[in-house]
């Protein structure tokens, strides 16, 4: 026991390698506002284009220890497979009014063969993300995947809400635990029990301020107009709260090996960037949404880190070795870019 306790002591304490975004709202809005009019433009065929310039932008802008992402796609598969479900959509369509009872049983099969297809657009888009030179990698089976996005979400309505939390859990260990980065599969462990928490606080506390504003705002008519406005403040920072708590937990979770991530979003920076996102979209009709992601972006880096327990580049370094023994075993003919 004291062997173990004094080995504790001594490991070495990880490494804290923090995530920035060093976009710029209005080179981003330059890029965003032309992939629109040329997607406008050309009646949606740029479009494949535009997703690869937003993308390569993105990614080579998000920084974790001082090393950017790489966005490695092309337009032309994604261009394919757009088309693939556009003809899809028209052969549908065309069914549809000739035979309903043809369309309804094609709509029964496109709608089972959703999984399928999320499966490989994840896939896809995994396997054009690299860090380093390595590629991430994406690879779940048809039945998680119709669980997740068909059965939990009905038993969470079918249960009153009882099992939607086991619904988010279920999600987030879909696209957690299919997920690698090289040969190094991420984890999640996250329970039931601690997305149940969250709800329950944010279920009891509008409550217990809800019903009281409510009740005022009956007794006293004055203040008629005075409840709905405070109401709309109370349910914005439980959503605000909510949202923060969510995302710390599901990095708080997230494991790749023996790294850890860890995120510390707060009320008042999260609440302080949606009402300047909001209020500044409003005022410019909408333009201004380039640049609300990116302060998105940046407040979302600014606050999360990967601690490295043990060197990062070694480990980066052992999954090169990884992926040369193992050849490109990886690559999928179906993959589908959306």
């Amino acid at each position: 026991m004291e062997a173990n306790s004094s080995a504790a002591a001594n490991a070495p304490a990880a490494k804290a390698c923090n995530f920035k975004f060093r976009g710029d709202g209005s080179e981003y809005f330059k890029i965003w506002i032309v992939n629109l009019l040329l997607s406008i433009i050309t009646l949606g065929i740029y479009s494949p284009w535009a997703k690869v310039r937003n993308n390569r932008y993105l990614y080579s802008n998000l920084y974790l220890d001082n090393n950017n992402f790489r966005y490695l796609a092309e337009p032309i598969p994604i261009l394919k497979s757009r088309i693939i479900a556009v003809l899809a959509f028209v052969a549908y369509t065309f069914i549809s009014q000739q035979d309903p009872s043809a369309g309804l049983v094609l709509a029964l099969a496109l709608t089972l063969a959703i999984p399928f297809f999320v499966n490989k657009a994840l896939a896809f888009n995994h396997r054009m993300s690299a860090y380093k030179n390595i590629q991430f990698r994406f690879k779940a089976s048809y039945g998680e995947a119709f669980m997740v996005f068909y059965i939990w979400p009905l038993l969470g309505i079918l249960s009153l809400g009882i099992l939607y939390p086991m619904a988010i859990l279920k999600m987030n260990q879909y696209l957690v635990k299919n997920s690698a980065y090289g040969t190094t599969a991420f984890n999640f462990d996250a329970t039931y029990k601690d997305y149940g928490v969250l709800f329950l606080i944010m279920i009891g506390v509008g409550i217990t301020i809800g019903l009281p504003l409510w009740g005022i705002s009956l007794l006293f008519a004055s203040l008629n107009f005075v409840a709905p406005v405070l109401m709309m403040a109370l349910y914005f920072i439980l959503f605000t709260y909510f949202y923060a708590e969510v995302t710390n937990l599901f990095y708080r979770s997230l494991s790749l090996g023996r790294h850890r991530f860890k995120a510390q979003l707060t009320l008042p920076g999260l609440a302080r960037v949606f009402i300047i996102n909001a209020v500044l979209t409003v005022l410019t009709l909408g333009l201004y949404l380039p640049a609300a992601k990116v302060r998105m972006t940046k407040y979302l880096c600014d606050n999360l880190c990967l601690q490295a327990h043990g060197s990062l580049d070694n480990f980066i370094a052992a999954e090169n070795d990884s992926i040369t023994a193992l050849g490109d075993q990886f690559g999928e003919v179906f993959d589908f870019g959306v």
